[in-house]
């Protein structure tokens, strides 16, 4: 056991610790956890700690309660909810725990083994909190780790009313492998591609502060999770006619954020990241490849239709150029996540979202907002997904 306090096993727990929809107890607890991330100590140390913090703040909860409630019929929580999250963005099963919590849920979240330090961080942090905490949080919020054992996660899985899987296409097919009670449904979050836009004219209409701005969202948005999350970009589009240099430009003030926030691209990484590279001149789609540096790897893609949806490295980024958005609605489709944008109106980035017309997207948000977790993610509204809903007529 990571997180709770009580005897393992426990997983029904008894009438008194039923919890209701906005329960007070959890909304206590997780605007005090809350405070612990937004601790500058623990935000120096993890930035993207503060990011969970800010969505954990209680204007944040009160919005996020008010959103599970309805007109047309009463609401209760879901019930019993088995948390699956993946290894490479160890903190994003703090977001659906701590919604699921919120509509009064009883939750066994699975943690990695392979969680890095961040995870560690924000466990420690629900310790703490719980040490003030109702005991009934510690008694229906359960967080573990345990290796391969196909008898544990089957009798989860039995166990809960809703399943929630992270992680990509191979860990929801292995999950579902178990079986869920007849009355138990999955929420799943399988393979995700996301992609970033720069609008020409939008660029070279902007000031240098502008665009440095623009190209620090960018980075945060790739650099945090090694790129390796859902809605980290991977190819970024540059649209519009009369692109020469903007790549260039681009590129040069993205190595200048780099060495501001030292981040770093180790050597084992710089060489991945150069055999995918090559890999893909080798087979026509990369017509031009830059290495100006470790943490910076830059490809041309020879098509729009040749942009990679696998993960090629961190700090790894091909480059295609469109005359316009409409060109990229025939290559989107359902993997696909988050678009990140700069420079385009309002209105352009509608008619591209409606000429998608739900086949692909679930996310439009400008640099800097693509990591930015909301209570809408994946095309699921999870306030609604996490609760049930029974009608009365008198």
């Amino acid at each position: 056991m990571r997180f709770r306090f009580g005897e393992p096993g426990e997983l029904t727990g008894p009438s008194e610790d039923r919890l209701t929809v906005g329960d007070p107890r959890v909304v206590d607890f997780l605007a005090r956890f809350a405070r612990k991330l937004l601790a500058p100590a623990v935000a120096r140390r993890h930035p993207e700690l503060g990011s969970l913090g800010y969505f954990l703040r209680p204007a944040e909860l009160s919005r996020a309660v008010a959103r599970m409630h309805r007109d047309d019929a009463l609401v209760f929580p879901r019930g019993n909810v088995f948390h699956v999250p993946p290894a490479n963005v160890d903190t994003i099963f703090v977001y659906s725990w701590a919604l699921s919590a919120l509509a009064g849920n009883h939750n066994v979240v699975r943690i990695s083994q392979r969680s890095a330090t961040a995870a560690d961080t924000v466990l420690e942090a629900l310790n703490a909190t719980l040490a003030d905490a109702d005991p009934v949080i510690g008694r229906t919020q359960r967080m573990v780790t345990y290796g391969r054992d196909d008898a544990l996660t089957g009798a989860l899985s039995a166990w809960c009313d809703l399943r929630v899987i992270w992680g990509g296409d191979s860990a929801v097919t292995a999950l579902r492998k178990f079986p869920l009670r007849p009355s138990g449904r999955d929420l799943t979050f399988p393979d995700r591609t996301s992609w970033a836009a720069l609008s020409v004219a939008g660029w070279q209409g902007a000031d240098l502060a502008a665009r440095r701005g623009a190209v620090t969202g960018f980075a945060n948005d790739a650099y945090w999770f090694d790129q390796a999350a859902c809605s980290s970009p991977r190819t970024v589009f540059l649209v519009g006619p009369r692109s020469a240099g903007v790549a260039d430009e681009f590129l040069a003030l993205l190595g200048e954020v780099v060495d501001q926030r030292g981040w770093v691209v180790d050597a084992a990484m710089a060489v991945e990241k150069r055999v995918n590279a090559y890999e893909l001149a080798a087979t026509g789609a990369a017509t031009g490849l830059s290495f100006p540096r470790n943490e910076v790897t830059a490809v041309t893609l020879a098509d729009v239709g040749d942009a990679p949806r696998r993960w090629i490295g961190a700090g790894a980024f091909p480059f295609a150029t469109v005359g316009s958005l409409a060109d990229l609605v025939p290559v989107m489709n359902r993997q696909d996540q988050t678009f990140s944008h700069f420079g385009f109106t309002g209105e352009e980035l509608r008619a591209f979202a409606t000429a998608l017309g739900g086949r692909g997207v679930d996310r439009i948000v400008p640099f800097g907002q693509a990591l930015t977790f909301s209570s809408i993610w994946d095309g699921y509204d999870l306030p609604a997904e996490f609760t049930r809903l029974t009608t009365l007529q008198t």
